[in-house]
C-alpha cells in the first residue's frame, strides 16, 4: 500500500506556493501517493499549472454554499473544514500551511497526524499564534523561526524542524514592467491595520510616488490588504498599481525591483535573496530598535516622514555596502539556504515523521 499524504489548499492562492514544491517531491518518491485537497476550482488550476505531468491527485472538497472562489477570496476556512471532517479524516496524515485546520483536533473521531509549513519568514508577532500548538510537526524556513516558536512554547524542540524556503524554487525571473530603463521601486505593504504603512498614511505615500523623479514604481500590497481597502488608483506614467495577480505572489516583483519600500511584510526576506536596498516606513514613529518584531528594519533606512524617501532613495546606492552584511546575517537566520532543495529536504522530514524517525 503507499504512504498517502494529503496537501490541504483552503487559503488563499499565496500559501500554496509555500507547500507546493514538497507535494511535487513527495509525488516522485516510490510508494507515495498526494492528493491535494480543495474546494476551489481555481486553486486547483493554479497547483494544475505546476504539475503539467499530472503527478498530483486532486480532489474537490464540499464547498460552503457562501463565499467566491477567486485566487485571493474563498470561503471560510472553517466551513470548509467542519464540512470536509470526514473526508479528510481518511488520509493518516494533512499538511497545511495554514493554522485554522487546528480546529479539527475538536471534531469527534478525527485522529490524522497535521504537518504545519509556517509560511513565509517575517518578524512579527503577529505570526506565532496559539494554534501553532495543535501541530504534530511543524516545518519552518530557518532557525529564527524554530527559536522563537520554542521559546514561546508553541512547540516541544522535536517538533519543529528547519526547512528551508521551499517557494524559492517556484519564483519567477526578472521581468520587465516598464518600457523605460528606470530602476525600480517596489512598494509591498502589509494587511495588519496595526501595523501597515498604507492604512493610516496613503493618500500621502501616493502623493509622494507619484512625484518622485527617476524612479518606476510597482505598488503590490499584500493581497490581504488590497482586500480590505478600496482600489489603489493613479494615473501617473510610471507607477504600476497591483491589487492582486500572480505576478504579485509568484516572486515576479521581488526578483525584478532594485529597491524595496515597505513596513512588516515578510516578502522583504524574498526580495533579500538577493542583497538590494531596503526602506522602511515608520511615519507612526515607533521605538522599534529593540524590537524583535521590526528585526528587518536594521537592514536599510528607516524613514519617519515620506517627504524623506527621494533623498533616500538617492542615498541608497551609497548606503547599501553597509548593510549587505546584516542583510546576509538576517537571510541566514531566517532562511536556511543549503545545497539540498528546500522542497527535498521538507519531503525527507515529512516522511521521516510519518516513519517514526523524525
Amino acid at each position: 500500500m503507499p504512504t498517502e499524504i494529503a496537501f490541504l489548499a483552503i487559503a488563499e492562492a499565496q500559501q500554496i506556493y509555500h507547500w507546493l514544491p514538497a507535494a511535487l517531491e513527495l509525488a516522485r518518491r516510490p510508494d507515495v501517493s498526494v492528493t491535494i485537497l480543495s474546494p476551489s476550482p481555481v486553486l486547483l488550476d493554479l497547483v494544475a499549472h505546476y504539475d503539467p505531468t499530472g503527478t498530483l491527485k486532486m480532489e474537490h472538497l464540499r464547498r460552503p454554499f457562501f463565499g467566491a472562489d477567486t485566487l485571493f477570496r474563498q470561503p471560510s476556512r472553517l466551513a470548509t473544514l467542519l464540512l470536509n471532517a470526514q473526508r479528510l479524516s481518511h488520509f493518516p496524515l494533512l499538511v497545511t500551511t495554514e493554522i485554522s485546520s487546528a480546529a479539527l483536533r475538536f471534531v469527534p473521531g478525527f485522529r490524522s497526524r497535521l504537518i504545519l509549513i509556517k509560511h513565509g519568514a517575517g518578524d512579527r508577532e503577529g505570526g506565532y499564534k496559539a494554534r501553532h500548538s495543535a501541530f504534530d510537526l511543524t516545518l519552518v524556513a530557518g532557525e529564527k523561526d524554530r527559536r522563537r516558536m520554542i521559546e514561546r512554547g508553541l512547540c516541544p524542540p522535536e517538533a519543529v524542524a528547519v526547512g528551508g524556503y521551499a517557494k524559492f524554487e517556484l519564483s519567477a525571473p526578472p521581468q520587465r514592467f516598464f518600457s523605460d530603463d528606470r530602476p525600480v521601486l517596489l512598494y509591498n505593504p502589509h494587511f495588519d491595520p496595526r501595523l501597515s504603512s498604507w492604512v493610516r498614511h496613503g493618500p500621502a505615500i501616493m502623493r509622494a510616488l507619484e512625484t518622485l523623479q527617476g524612479w518606476n514604481v510597482i505598488v503590490a500590497p499584500h493581497t490581504k490588504l488590497a482586500g480590505r481597502v478600496a482600489p489603489i488608483e493613479t494615473t501617473a506614467p510610471h507607477i504600476r498599481v497591483d491589487m492582486g495577480s500572480r505576478h504579485s505572489i509568484d516572486m515576479s516583483y521581488t526578483m525584478s525591483a532594485d529597491a524595496y519600500l515597505g513596513d512588516v511584510s515578510s516578502q522583504v526576506y524574498e526580495f533579500l535573496l538577493q542583497p538590494r536596498p531596503c526602506l522602511f516606513l515608520n511615519l507612526d514613529r515607533r521605538d522599534w530598535r529593540n524590537d524583535e518584531a521590526f528585526a528587518h528594519w536594521r537592514l536599510g533606512q528607516v524613514l519617519e516622514r515620506v517627504e524623506d524617501l527621494p533623498e533616500a532613495l538617492t542615498r541608497a546606492p551609497d548606503l547599501q555596502p553597509g548593510f549587505v552584511a546584516a542583510q546576509k546575517a538576517a537571510m541566514h537566520d531566517s532562511i536556511d539556504q543549503c545545497a539540498i532543495p528546500a522542497s527535498v529536504r521538507q519531503a525527507d522530514l515529512i516522511l521521516a515523521f510519518m516513519q517514526g524517525k523524525a
